[in-house]
């Protein structure tokens, strides 16, 4: 009976956390509610569908004027289902991701061959291996360019990577925080996040943390 009660009250917290979060975050309407994919795998369609070529994705979104990022997920992955269920249904999130980068979604035990940024060709779940991904969702971001005689793989080229599910607040900084190269100045994103809140705040806007 216990143990009962206990999943109720934790079903009821998660509901209470997205309606909060998505009542927070959202103007007035919320973008639709993604549904699994046919492997079971929440998705978007905005996402870029590509030939997995790495290098050629990194040349092409620095053509688009944006950067390229992954999004590592996996079938049965409750984070990345709340990762699309909340953060990728609110506008300005959605907008500004759009607008800077381009995004490709991997499986961590996917099948499908991925063109390395060093020319090595694998796996998806072979190269989630190679570049330590161990958690999902794990966001990847990599340079704005990539030199054509390049012979680093995606792991030693990447700028920053984001491990987890992160609130709205936190999920958006993380892409205003690479686009803006802070990181470069500012190794903290803790710190870049306490900053951003405290600017906001000033502004007289608020901040929704958790």
């Amino acid at each position: 009976m216990m143990r009962y009660r206990f999943m109720i009250s934790l079903i009821l917290a998660i509901t209470f956390s997205i309606f909060m979060a998505t009542s927070a975050w959202a103007d007035k309407h919320l973008l639709p509610e993604p549904i699994p994919d046919e492997g079971g795998m929440y998705t978007q369609d905005w996402f870029m569908e590509t030939f997995l070529d790495l290098r050629e994705d990194v040349t092409e979104s620095a053509a688009d004027g944006k950067q390229l990022v992954i999004f590592w997920e996996q079938k049965g992955c409750p984070y990345c289902r709340e990762m699309h269920r909340v953060n990728l249904r609110i506008p300005k999130v959605v907008d500004y991701i759009k607008a800077n980068y381009n995004v490709i979604q991997l499986n961590l035990w996917g099948d499908r061959e991925v063109t390395d940024l060093d020319g090595t060709v694998m796996k998806e779940k072979d190269l989630a291996r190679k570049y330590r991904i161990q958690f999902t969702p794990t966001l990847q971001y990599f340079p704005k360019t990539v030199a054509d005689n390049n012979k680093q793989s995606g792991a030693d080229l990447e700028v920053w990577r984001l491990m987890g599910y992160w609130k709205p607040f936190h999920f958006l900084s993380s892409f205003m925080y690479v686009r803006d190269e802070v990181y470069k100045t500012e190794p903290s994103f803790q710190r870049y996040i306490q900053a951003r809140g405290d600017k906001l705040r000033s502004e007289g806007k608020t901040v929704v943390i958790w």
